[in-house]
């Protein structure tokens, strides 16, 4: 059991946010910040849920045989937030010499975020049906291992917003305090942006 000075402080970013909360629903926290995390699902745009429900009706007969969804289907569900802007980057990165600071900067971030494990096939159930679909935690219907999943735990939290998401509108975030960063999904964490993140962070952390 986790007590007393052994509770730790949870942070996560993304999807990484909203499991952060439920967290701190289930084991003792300090604190929890989250960093460009979804919670009310049905706020995001209705074309994008439906794109990704498409998607997984068409992945899930293979991930059931795999026992898990591929990344590369997760990546393209990502992609069908924003489809406009996954050409566009790609076109500008064209024009770009392939030596420039620019191009590695575009091929590290890309590489980056195109890693990752495939995704357990229940996960990926949970992740298309009872989240994007069904809006389980923004209904107040989420439960993890039986236990009903809280937006506001007893728990000091701060949502660190990006205000120029496409990935998680900014609408879509946890309902508290806020701090809004004007930055991408992604810029916020390796951007210019992150010095806003790190001082938001560290002065709520600190108190």
């Amino acid at each position: 059991a986790i007590t007393g000075d052994q509770r730790v402080h949870a942070l996560g970013y993304c999807l990484g946010g909203t499991m952060a909360i439920a967290a701190a629903s289930l084991v003792p926290v300090r604190q929890v910040v989250t960093l460009a995390a979804p919670w009310h699902f049905r706020r995001y745009p209705e074309e994008s849920r439906a794109a990704l429900g498409r998607l997984w009706e068409q992945s899930k007969a293979a991930s059931q045989s795999l026992g898990a969804l591929p990344m590369e289907v997760l990546q393209a569900g990502f992609w069908a937030l924003d489809p406009e802007r996954t050409v566009r980057k790609f076109a500008e990165f064209g024009e770009l010499d392939p030596a420039s600071h620019q191009a590695r900067r575009f091929v590290t971030l890309e590489e980056w975020a195109n890693e990752g494990e495939p995704l357990p096939l229940p996960a990926a159930r949970e992740l298309f049906e009872s989240l994007y679909r069904d809006d389980a935690p923004g209904a107040g219907r989420w439960t993890v291992a039986g236990r009903p999943i809280a937006e506001r735990p007893l728990v000091p939290m701060l949502h660190l917003v990006a205000g120029e998401d496409r990935i998680v509108p900014p609408e879509s975030a946890p309902d508290g305090q806020q701090h809004r960063i004007e930055s991408g999904h992604v810029g916020m964490i390796v951007g210019r942006a992150r010095t806003q993140l790190h001082q938001a962070i560290g002065d709520f952390l600190s108190h």
